[in-house]
């Protein structure tokens, strides 16, 4: 079993990363890890068995993507219920120096591996077997044949949706998002000086005509119901809210962050009627503007994070 658990451990974050981008829940996607092992421990148990795995990673993957699916299917179900918009639990870390680059190369490896919000969001219009066949296809390259045996057809039939997914995830509407860390810092800078002047006109030309603003609060605080479109409409959202947030009179802390491996940062404050309110707001850059602007505060998906400091004012220092 120690042997066992020593080649589980090794796929772990392998394992967490599938889960991620198909669930687009943190916790979810550790419920999935976990029941992968707990299915691996009890199939795999017997060294017989063991040896008839050739390809471990392919073995987990499998079964870590038809957990994933089941989990997917139903939580479908759960989002058409859901109160306003809906965004995943942002994976939050820390923000690299301005430069734009990760201090070793194998940081950086993992930054690039990450998702961006704005992906996660479109996943989301996707179909259950779309979104499994996508991932596993255009992210980790696993073969059609596997993914036909994790949906349960045809390898035509599960290219079909990876296809399907992909224009998807491509389609004109979808906010692009391809700039580098550097260009992000250069790009948010902006955004928080435009914020700072409250001149919409200076605002508008950091954001892209067809900006989208996506907020996500669960139903605890007051959010749009449905996106924000469109340089000057979401102009006016944007500084509509940071005038609300000074008139609360409460400090506003604040301090940048990765999140899903994009830059953004995470906020704190105290809302009008005196509870604390936690936001974590993530961007998408393409061609030196936002493309889109993510804004997660529903306290069920925020409260794992770490506090921001007393000492963390506004605005944030990109």
């Amino acid at each position: 079993m120690q042997e066992l658990a020593a080649e589980f451990e090794a796929e772990r974050g392998h394992l967490l990363a599938v889960a991620q981008r198909m669930l687009g829940s943190r916790s979810e996607a550790e419920d999935a890890v976990q029941e992968t092992w707990l299915r691996y421990a009890g199939a795999l148990a017997d060294p017989a068995a063991r040896a008839q795995v050739r390809d471990l990673r392919g073995w987990l993957t499998t079964t870590c993507s038809r957990i994933c699916l089941d989990v997917l299917r139903s939580a479908r179900v759960r989002r058409e219920a859901y109160p306003g918009q809906w965004l995943p639990e942002p994976v939050v870390s820390a923000a690299p120096a301005a430069d734009g680059f990760a201090p070793d190369p194998a940081e950086r490896a993992v930054r690039a591996d990450q998702l961006g919000t704005a992906l996660l969001v479109v996943l989301e219009r996707l179909t259950p077997e779309q979104r499994v066949a996508f991932v596993l296809h255009d992210v980790f390259a696993v073969p059609f044949a596997t993914i036909a045996d994790v949906l349960g057809t045809t390898p035509a039939a599960a290219r079909q949706l990876a296809s399907r997914g992909r224009r998807a995830v491509t389609a004109p509407d979808v906010p692009r998002h391809t700039a580098d860390l550097a260009e992000q810092h250069k790009v948010l800078a902006a955004f928080v000086a435009a914020v700072e002047s409250g001149e919409l006109d200076r605002l508008v030309e950091v954001l892209a005509p067809d900006v989208v603003v996506i907020g996500d609060s669960g139903g605890h605080f007051p959010a749009a119901r449905r996106p924000v479109v469109g340089a000057d409409q979401a102009g006016r959202f944007i500084l509509g809210l940071f005038g609300q947030a000074a008139r609360w009179g409460a400090p506003l802390h604040a301090r940048p962050v990765l999140v899903d491996g994009a830059l953004g940062w995470q906020a704190e404050t105290v809302f009008r009627d005196g509870r604390p309110l936690r936001m974590v707001t993530s961007f998408a850059v393409h061609e030196g503007r936002i493309t889109g602007v993510f804004n997660q505060l529903n306290p069920e998906k925020v409260a794992h994070l770490s506090g921001v400091g007393a000492d963390e004012g506004w605005p944030p220092r990109i």
